[in-house]
């Protein structure tokens, strides 16, 4: 079955901008001659995200490209409080910090970013003055009044994930979507070309999914509680959206392969198939979601990492990487975050799983790396 699998996903093997391994991300040495590092760090809707990079000479053409460093400081920025504020300016100064000091990255080879998740957000919220104040803040605490801090769109970011995440052979049959923590964007190339992508927009994410349940609980915090609430809130507007998104974006009728990326995705491929824990790319199907789905509801604690290590019976996986792994992504979603995030996931897969025709859908595990690649091949290409 594992040999299976490892196979199935052959076809869609990752692109220039994946060509380290997902476990690479750990490692810190050089790869390749003539090469420079890079960094891209993005202030996301959960938190600051850091992508270190090390771009061959000839990347595009060999891809020579490794992922030296990818990590993550949760400060749940759109909350929008003083406390979130502060442990935002704090996270993004210190994680540049890391790229100049620990990386040696010069500041020029350093991108600065806010995401579309925090954009939309802050639109929804009245609170588009914090994203000036949050760039204000990080240029004084390293000192760069100058230093640029983009802010990215949802169709220029839907472009970039489409670009660093799905491999040239497979540019113009997959559908991708990436499940943010504040929104939802994604989308496909119709014509050929990668000037136009039909955008797929949706206002929710795994976060704001998981706000709106909280607050429909009121007094009643059980679990029991927040699955009825959460199915009563996946029915109402975001359902709503994803319906009017996919059937706007014309996905279903033009494209073979639905690609899902974001933490979601990362995290629910995990624990469906741990034992491939050295592929980016993990195929599922709406059985297999829906399945995981149950289990989070109503035996989360067979979820637990050291558990899962113990059912796992094959004697040439390396349980310790796997732990490590799913110890992550233990610390990361907790069983409501899990709930909300996969049920978002559902709904999406859904609008694809037709009677006559089924989509093949492939989780992709560090897509946040993929569309910070692209970015910064992007600038320095210029």
């Amino acid at each position: 079955m594992y040999q299976q699998l490892r196979k199935s996903v052959l076809f869609f093997s990752l692109p220039l901008f994946w060509a380290g391994s997902l476990l690479s991300q750990t490692k810190s040495q050089l790869k390749y001659e003539n090469s420079q590092v890079y960094a891209g760090i993005e202030v996301g809707s959960k938190g600051v995200k850091m992508s270190i990079l090390e771009i061959g000479k000839n990347a595009k053409k060999t891809g020579a490209f490794n992922v030296l460093k990818d990590t993550a400081v949760n400060t749940d920025f759109i909350s929008f409080t003083p406390t979130s504020f502060g442990a935002t300016v704090k996270g993004f100064s210190q994680l540049y910090q890391v790229a100049v000091n620990e990386f040696a990255i010069p500041p020029s080879r350093i991108f600065t970013m806010v995401s579309s998740g925090v954009k939309m957000q802050a639109e929804k919220d009245n609170r588009v003055s914090w994203i000036g104040q949050l760039a204000d803040s990080f240029r004084l605490r390293i000192g760069d009044p100058q230093r640029t801090v983009d802010i990215i769109d949802v169709m220029g970011e839907a472009k970039l994930s489409h670009l660093g995440i799905v491999p040239e052979s497979r540019r113009y049959t997959t559908f991708l979507i990436d499940i943010g923590s504040g929104n939802t964007k994604g989308g496909y190339f119709p014509n050929g070309n990668t000037n136009t992508l039909r955008l797929f927009e949706l206002t929710w994410g795994t976060k704001t999914i998981n706000n709106a349940t909280v607050k429909r609980c009121e007094e009643d915090n059980s679990i029991t509680n927040y699955n009825r609430q959460l199915t009563r809130v996946l029915a109402g507007d975001p359902n709503n959206e994803i319906v009017y998104a996919v059937n706007a974006s014309g996905a279903y009728e033009m494209s073979d392969y639905i690609a899902i990326s974001g933490g979601i995705a990362w995290s629910v491929a995990n624990y469906i198939s741990p034992e491939l824990i050295e592929n980016s790319v993990v195929p599922v199907t709406y059985a297999d979601v829906l399945a995981f789905s149950e289990r989070i509801f109503k035996e989360y604690e067979t979820l637990n990492a050291d558990q899962i290590i113990a059912d796992i019976k094959d004697p040439l996986l390396d349980k310790k990487i796997i732990r490590s792994e799913l110890k992550k992504v233990n610390q990361v979603f907790d069983q409501r975050a899990l709930m909300a995030g996969t049920g978002l996931l559902l709904k999406i897969m859904r609008q694809f799983e037709g009677i006559y025709e089924k989509k093949q859908f492939y989780l992709v595990k560090n897509g946040q790396v993929g569309w910070i690649s692209a970015y910064v091949d992007q600038q320095i290409n210029k």
